[in-house]
């Protein structure tokens, strides 16, 4: 017996090691793409909003855009992704926005810069949950909160190495009669198609399709994730409809969207903050960087403390406060160092947060709602914390002339998500706790969903 379970455990350690090394790394790269061309637009408005003539408000629309048509599409798209498999949809998706990324460097004035960003956004939409459903394809639960932690550093990555890039490559300006921030978006854009089409020969749709796993490998994989699905598909299933009248996604889409505000506004917002302290463009783009590093180190900490405490509502409600507090201090505070720091707090909070939250919201759903469940979260969530927040730090930046007044209200925002988040993981424990006594007579404890 003592050998078939070493024999077990040590098909699972190199099964997983080899699946983690062959997927993660490559979608990572992938992610930090997507985010680099999402986000840097905030670096090139350094120049691009005097050569297009854009206020402050018309940047925060334009910036805006992007979630709204990313809202909009993001659940056709991940279903999509469950029709055309995963390789095919994700080099889709790819292509298309390293295109509209690049093009925006043909940008002449509001209008256009209005439409390139409703583009990007329905080209961009469906990445993100289109890889969480795949990695229910792929990671075994206990497994997700750590892997989606470390894919996730893809995120702070992509601005600690795209801000200082960004600002490089403003350097450029007046190469091939080019502006600066033309060449920003060009260069940023191409490599995202390249990768785009390396997703075709690099992905595999599920376990069983998989020839660079052995037979026994795969026959492990292929059985743990069929076992995970049956289990799942126990839960009630619901039409998608009512899965978005469900008070339980769209409470976790409110408490999602605490995360997507700070990471949004900061993203498009950050550069032009620390630039109004008097700093050349290329010292903006260095300081900029700093909170993402820290953030990317401790985002991964967080999601494997996550799984080795197998407690997930915590290790959620705690980098929700952190947001909450970080955008109230800087209420209070003028100086440059203590903002950095503050803006360094709210960060890690955003990051830390989406590992175990992801775990938990998996967990939440059904097998058969996984796909529209977890699309419809992120792109509510990206609605309100993208498409709503920035704009309206446009618009009290505008009006009152202070950055801190323009982040008070994802301040509120994330009190509001702790309040949500405590009130639905108490209604599934008592759930969890009464389904539990219904089958087996005694009550069951489960920290994964609590």
């Amino acid at each position: 017996m003592d050998t078939i379970t070493t024999n077990v455990t040590q098909l699972e350690k190199d099964t997983m090691r080899k699946v983690t090394w062959r997927l993660i790394p490559f979608l990572m790269a992938c992610y930090l793409l997507a985010f680099i061309d999402r986000g840097n637009i905030g670096m090139a408005s350094l120049q691009m909003n005097h050569d297009i003539g854009i206020s402050a408000q018309m940047f925060g629309f334009a910036s805006s855009l992007f979630f709204i048509s990313y809202f909009m599409f993001e659940v056709p798209s991940n279903l999509a992704l469950q029709k055309f498999g995963a390789r095919k949809w994700i080099a889709r998706i790819m292509v298309t926005w390293g295109t509209v990324s690049a093009g925006t460097a043909l940008v002449q004035g509001p209008y256009s810069l209005y439409a390139v960003r409703f583009l990007l956004g329905a080209a961009e939409a469906g990445f993100f949950p289109g890889v969480l459903l795949y990695m229910t394809y792929w990671i075994p639960s206990a497994y997700r909160g750590r892997i989606v932690a470390i894919f996730m550093v893809s995120i702070p990555m992509a601005s600690f190495i795209g801000a200082p890039l960004s600002a490089a490559l403003l350097q450029t300006d007046g190469m091939l009669g080019l502006r600066g921030w033309q060449w920003l978006f060009i260069l940023e854009g191409l490599p995202t198609v390249l990768f785009g089409v390396a997703c075709l020969w690099f992905l595999t749709d599920r376990p069983e399709q998989a020839k660079w796993l052995t037979a026994e490998q795969r026959d492990w994989l292929s059985k743990r994730m069929d076992g995970e699905r049956a289990a799942s598909k126990a839960k009630a299933h619901v039409s998608i409809w009512k899965l978005f009248r469900s008070k339980e996604v769209l409470g976790m889409a409110l408490v999602c969207s605490t995360a997507s505000a700070a990471g949004s506004v900061l993203s498009v917002w950050m550069p032009q903050m620390f630039k109004s302290f008097g700093l050349s463009v290329m010292q903006t783009g260095w300081l900029a960087a700093v909170p993402y590093l820290v953030a990317s180190v401790l985002m991964v900490l967080w999601g494997r403390h996550s799984d080795r405490k197998n407690e997930r509502r915590w290790h959620t409600v705690i980098p929700l406060a952190l947001i909450g507090a970080g955008m109230l201090s800087t209420l209070f505070v003028s100086s440059l160092a203590i903002t950095v720091v503050m803006l360094t707090c709210v960060l890690i909070g955003a990051y830390s947060f989406k590992g175990p939250f992801w775990a938990l919201s998996s967990g939440w759903l059904a097998a058969g709602s996984a796909a529209a469940g977890l699309a419809g979260i992120n792109a509510v969530s990206n609605l309100i914390g993208g498409g709503l927040m920035v704009n309206v730090y446009g618009w009290i930046k505008a009006e009152t002339g202070s950055h801190a007044l323009g982040l008070l209200p994802i301040a509120v925002l994330a009190m509001a998500s702790i309040v949500t988040l405590l009130t639905l993981s108490a209604k599934a424990r008592r759930e969890a706790a009464a389904a539990a006594v219904a089958a087996t007579g005694r009550p069951v404890a489960d920290k994964l969903t609590a």
